[in-house]
């Protein structure tokens, strides 16, 4: 007897059939900057109000500060916790796609709520409450855009830095309990210099499709992303590479308890990832993965 597959499966098997039948057009395909697969934003809020928090991956670190704003009630200043989970992965995926598409700083996101969550692939009308999408996402877009990230590089004899604002100006009009109102003026903001070099100066792409099948999982989404990176260096070289659970803890999960933890919930995001992503040729080794050469997500993309 056929086991009758779940909705979030039949979405899968049909985005899976779209990708593998025809090629993305010009709105399927979304860029990522490569300082940001190198190393990630975390998966979840970091415990009680650190100052900074960092992620090491060999000789680079990613760190971020976050920003403050005043309290609507109290007029005090308020930190304003860091960028974590998927909704901040999606707004860089935009913000990448949107500053490299019109080569502007200043990134315009429209007059309605409504419509910039569909443009992420997220939902309008799943609530008004806290755990909506429309609270979660006006929460993590001011986490993100008004956070410092730092780029450092250091071994033993050299040591470089880029300390960047996202955004060091911007407009919300939105409010999350209408986000079928269609305000006066649009939302928009304005990237740091230095962070809007850094993101135009190295894109990976990636298919849109994929990222809305994988959307709900911070861990699959910045596995989706490693991999099509990985994928075009190891078929520049035509060779193959080893990656063991621990290399991938530390530059992707560094919120995990253990690498065999880790492993655990990486394996399960292949098992998402691979029906997205046909391109992909991988192995398995009892202490990581192999990444053979293949196709990345947006084969001869810019």
């Amino acid at each position: 007897m056929t086991k009758e597959l779940t909705p979030r499966e039949e979405r899968l098997v049909a985005a899976a059939t779209d990708i593998r039948s025809r090629p993305p057009g010009p709105k399927e395909t979304a860029f990522l900057t490569r300082f940001l697969v190198q190393a990630t934003l975390p998966h979840r809020q970091p415990k009680g109000n650190p100052s900074e928090w960092y992620r090491v991956n060999g000789h680079y670190t990613l760190a971020i500060r976050p920003g403050f704003t005043q309290d609507r009630k109290t007029r005090d200043r308020t930190w304003l916790g860091y960028p974590s989970g998927s909704i901040p992965r999606l707004l860089m995926f935009w913000t990448t796609t949107e500053a490299l598409r019109t080569g502007s700083r200043k990134l315009h996101m429209g007059s309605s709520l409504s419509e910039f969550m569909r443009e992420l692939g997220l939902n309008p009308r799943n609530g008004r409450g806290e755990r909506s999408d429309a609270h979660r996402l006006r929460l993590q877009m001011e986490r993100l855009f008004r956070a410092t990230i730092s780029f450092e590089y250091a071994d033993n004899t050299t040591r470089r830095w880029c300390d960047m604002q996202v955004a060091p100006e911007g407009e919300l009009w939105w409010d999350p309990r209408r986000p079928d109102e269609v305000t006066l003026w649009d939302s928009w903001l304005l990237l740091g210099e230095r962070f809007y070099e850094a993101i135009v100066g190295a894109p990976i792409p990636l298919d849109v499709r994929a990222l809305r099948e994988l959307k709900s999982s911070p861990l699959a989404l910045d596995l989706y992303a490693w991999l099509t990176y990985k994928t075009y260096q190891v078929s520049k070289t035509d060779r193959p590479q080893r990656v063991s659970w621990n290399q991938l803890l530390a530059q992707l999960g560094a919120d995990y308890s253990s690498p065999k933890d880790f492993a655990k919930k990486a394996r399960h995001a292949l098992q998402r990832i691979r029906p997205v992503y046909p391109g992909l040729s991988l192995r398995d080794f009892p202490g990581g993965l192999i990444v053979r050469p293949g196709r990345t997500a947006i084969p001869n993309a810019r």
